[in-house]
């Protein structure tokens, strides 16, 4: 099938993976949240703030995705 390289991951490495993204940078504030507050006031329109999004997103939707992948197997 198509997805099998999603198979392949190890949960383990795509939940640290996806954790490490989601945080950083670390200080002053992860990117996911700045970016989450310009999309909710609209501001959300450079595009290298939505690639930014989408890039530290990007472990975390993959995640969502296995585990769904999983759940309907």
């Amino acid at each position: 099938m198509v997805l099998k390289w999603l198979d392949a991951l190890s949960y383990p490495i795509l939940i640290v993976v996806a954790v490490l993204m989601l945080l950083a940078p670390f200080r002053p504030v992860p990117h996911v949240w700045e970016k989450l507050q310009m999309l909710k006031a609209g501001q959300l329109s450079r595009p290298i703030d939505i690639f930014d999004l989408i890039f530290h997103l990007s472990p975390t939707l993959l995640l969502i995705a296995k585990v769904v992948r999983s759940a309907f197997k």
